[in-house]
């Protein structure tokens, strides 16, 4: 499932990234392309400037009676002779062909070797195909002088050129025709689209490995969170499955055997493990609220010291019933000042802010798990201290038992979800009359991490085994500036 949407997020990337790539090198294509007909055009057209300046325009007394300029008698004509003296020389260098025609169409004089057969019309710059028409016997022998154009052209090409109309007043004089290859377009052109393709095409298969690696990055969380659901709701539905069965077991007995005695003993157990369903869904539903924001903090100012004893007060019943030793560890909270030179005692205070109930859930879930876990006669002892660090105050939490202890292996895993160093210590004894005072669903150290974390705050843990276990918990210390 999770291969499958990560290849669609990697083909999507690569999808999205390759219609852009295109979409940039098309534009930059058409650009360059657009740059270098411009070029030639802007060449063009400074040759025909130059050349129309250069033109020997001679005065005539008679002149045919051209039907194109409406019957008038021409008085000017160019000196073909003087203006254009060698073909041969004519910008051979920048690949510039010239062609000048009468007014009436006919070709007086060319740089080509033969003429072309590309009709006559004015332009400011366009792009023609043709090939050389055959020679005609007629045409002025200086187009016969030039051989570069037929080593330069194949017998069919493209050409940019531009066609002026030269005129004196209303009179036409001509049409002069300047043409450039078309191939210094078109090859530097393929060249770049050449370019363009090999440098797209590497650019997205990187863009492809890339968006794989991203992808998988980006669906790791997802893969993990999913991961931690699934196993979430197994352990949930074992956890929940187990009692449910056993209820189910003792009401079956219970019906069976008309005895109240035993049906008395039955209901205890039914009752007990009903007790131990509500604590298992109400720690279910505390977590699933805190991973979905659903809880808010009641902040108010908490006193530790107070609420711990109220905690050692609760449990301190249960620690007797097993021959435990359950105290708070007097605090440091005595300090003296000097007032009218009299020695004054005041306690030190040891506030936090944060939510009573989640805290008092907090270190309930922590001394009854050292009750839980310490064998008769054994001692847990409960300190409060300030501490600095990284410059701030905060308030240090230690519960500290002489229990069976956690072996090292386990110490990075004590505060998952449901995790048991060893689930046979917490099936529930059939035998007592009283409810346990842990879940044992392995969520009682998970529910204090995320009350910790909700409280900006931190939690350790140290252990021997067969010797004991101590957490710490951090907790910034209130101050009021005034």
């Amino acid at each position: 499932m999770f291969q499958a949407t990560r290849r669609r997020l990697a083909l999507w990337y690569t999808t999205v990234t390759a219609i852009l790539l295109l979409l940039f090198a098309s534009g930059f294509y058409l650009y360059v392309r657009h740059t270098l007909v411009e070029r030639i055009d802007d060449t063009l057209n400074h040759v025909a400037e130059v050349v129309q300046r250069s033109l020997i325009v001679e005065a005539v007394d008679s002149y045919p009676i051209d039907a194109a300029n409406g019957g008038d008698r021409g008085r000017f004509q160019v000196n073909i002779e003087a203006s254009f003296p060698s073909p041969a020389e004519a910008v051979e260098d920048d690949h510039i062909d010239l062609e000048w025609f009468s007014p009436s169409g006919e070709l007086l004089w060319s740089t080509f070797s033969a003429p072309l057969n590309i009709p006559l019309h004015p332009n400011d710059g366009e792009t023609v195909y043709g090939r050389f028409s055959e020679t005609d016997p007629t045409a002025s022998t200086s187009a016969a002088t030039s051989e570069t154009s037929f080593k330069r052209y194949p017998s069919s090409f493209a050409l940019r050129q531009i066609t002026h109309r030269v005129k004196i007043g209303p009179q036409d004089l001509g049409y002069l025709r300047v043409s450039h290859p078309w191939f210094e377009v078109t090859t530097p052109s393929r060249q770049l689209i050449r370019d363009l393709s090999v440098g797209t095409t590497l650019t997205i298969v990187a863009v492809a490995a890339i968006g794989w690696f991203l992808s998988g990055l980006a669906i790791a969380p997802v893969r993990d969170s999913y991961q931690r659901l699934k196993q979430f709701t197994a352990d949930a539905s074992h956890e929940l499955r187990n009692p449910i069965a056993v209820i189910q077991t003792n009401v079956q007995v219970a019906l069976a055997d008309p005895d109240p005695h035993l049906q008395q003993d039955q209901l205890r157990v039914v009752e007990r493990l009903t007790r131990r369903l509500g604590r298992l869904v109400d720690d279910l539903l505390f977590l699933a609220r805190q991973d979905s924001g659903m809880t808010p903090l009641k902040l108010d100012a908490v006193d530790l010291e107070e609420l711990i004893q109220e905690v050692i007060e609760e449990q301190q019943s249960v620690a007797t019933d097993k021959s435990l030793t359950l105290v708070l560890k007097p605090p440091e909270s005595i300090s003296t000042k000097t007032v009218f030179n009299k020695t004054i005692e005041a306690h030190q205070s040891y506030t936090v802010q944060g939510d009573r109930d989640q805290l008092t859930r907090l270190f309930t879930n922590l001394i009854s798990n050292a009750v839980q876990y310490t064998p008769a006669a054994g001692q847990i002892e409960v300190s409060l201290q300030r501490v600095k660090q990284s410059g701030h105050t905060q308030i240090q939490i230690q519960v500290k038992d002489t229990g069976i202890g956690i072996p090292m292996e386990s110490l990075p895993h004590i505060f998952d979800r449901f995790y048991r160093v060893d689930p046979a210590r917490t099936t529930l004894p059939t035998h007592s009359t009283k409810p346990p005072t842990s879940t044992g669903s392995g969520l009682g150290l998970a529910i204090a991490k995320v009350i910790v974390d909700n409280h900006q705050g931190q939690i350790s843990v140290t252990s021997v085994p067969e010797q004991g276990t101590t957490f710490c918990v951090w907790l910034p210390l209130l101050t009021t500036e005034t």
